[in-house]
């Protein structure tokens, strides 16, 4: 097969799509909810890491900080060998680990504390990944953002978490997005965020915002459904999608002219297609369906995701246009 160029490669190499993590019985309780005391809002400094993915310092049972990258595609926080290691964390079982390429078992261990900022989540029963081709210490996953408002400054590298309860502020909801912002309504299903109402090149498409993803990553029914539309180019390269178990996956890499969301649009994707267990997870491998990763969503100063309301907001900086939808 055909290997990706060098970046696009490493990005689906490293790319964890944790969508879904099957516990034993004992530790299948609820994800934690916001925690209790916390200050209504808390902006963290952001790094990155080789690519572009977004990371923000974590503590856990007391030590650290380490380094996680943020991904709104994992449905789990996962650590790796190494820092289980460090903090002589031993396995308290196994869990099946749903990634982009397959499905695989791994240890689990018990966390008794994760901060991120001042906000303190307990008792978290956490899949173990080895640390090769991650490029971080550990994955920030939805079990740690659930009914929060989490906005995301490209611009800035921030990171802002808000009482989900409190009503946003007008004009946008979140001074961090700016002056304009598009508000999208989503569905919620296995912890994401859904929005049903994005088309890709005439082709309308259940769209997840991924963060743990430079690329962005479609379904092979959003692959035939392309190549059905009109004026839409057929060329594709074969490629191999690694997950972070190891297992390898066949994919293709296509383009697509624009994105629409509402009333923006992004345009020139990049698109690698692959029949990832991940879509059946969320019930989505019969109909067009794409995860959008980190290169596409760096079109937008900053996006706001309101797991409370359902909702996904996109921002631009005041000095700029906004994009429009043809």
């Amino acid at each position: 097969m055909i290997r990706l160029p060098c970046a696009l490669a490493r990005a689906l190499a490293a790319l964890l799509g944790v969508l879904a993590c099957a516990l034993p019985a004992w530790a299948q309780d609820e994800a934690p909810g916001p925690p209790a005391g916390i200050p209504p809002s808390e902006t963290i400094a952001m790094g990155r890491d080789d690519l572009a993915r977004m990371t923000v310092p974590v503590r856990i049972n007391g030590a650290g900080p380490f380094a996680f990258m943020v991904d709104t595609g994992a449905q789990r926080t996962v650590l790796t060998h190494a820092v289980a290691r460090k903090l002589a964390l031993a396995p308290a079982g196994q869990a099946v680990l749903v990634s982009v390429a397959g499905t695989d078992t791994v240890d689990i261990v018990h966390v008794r504390e994760l901060m991120l900022g001042s906000r303190r989540f307990a008792d978290l029963e956490t899949p173990l990944v080895d640390d090769a081709g991650l490029e971080a210490e550990g994955i920030l996953g939805l079990d740690s953002l659930q009914g929060q408002r989490v906005t995301i400054d490209f611009a800035a590298n921030r990171l802002t978490i808000d009482d989900a309860a409190a009503e946003p502020a007008a004009p946008t909801g979140n001074p961090a997005i700016g002056d304009f912002a598009i508000v999208v309504h989503a569905r919620h299903r296995s912890g994401q965020l859904i929005m049903t109402e994005a088309v890709i090149d005439g082709v309308r498409t259940s769209v997840m915002i991924d963060t743990g993803s430079d690329t962005s990553i479609g379904n092979p029914a959003l692959q035939r459904a392309l190549r059905r539309a009109p004026g839409h180019g057929h060329g594709s390269e074969e490629a191999r999608l690694v997950g972070v178990t190891g297992q390898a996956i066949a994919a293709q890499t296509g383009q697509a002219r624009s994105l629409r969301i509402g009333r923006i649009a992004i345009a020139n994707l990049t698109l690698a297609f692959a029949d990832s267990g991940a879509f059946a997870r969320l019930r989505l491998a019969h109909r067009p369906a794409l995860l959008l990763g980190m290169h596409d969503l760096s079109a937008f100063r900053a996006v706001a995701i309101d797991f409370s309301r359902h909702k996904v907001l996109f921002g631009i900086a005041t000095d700029e246009k906004a994009p429009a939808a043809p």
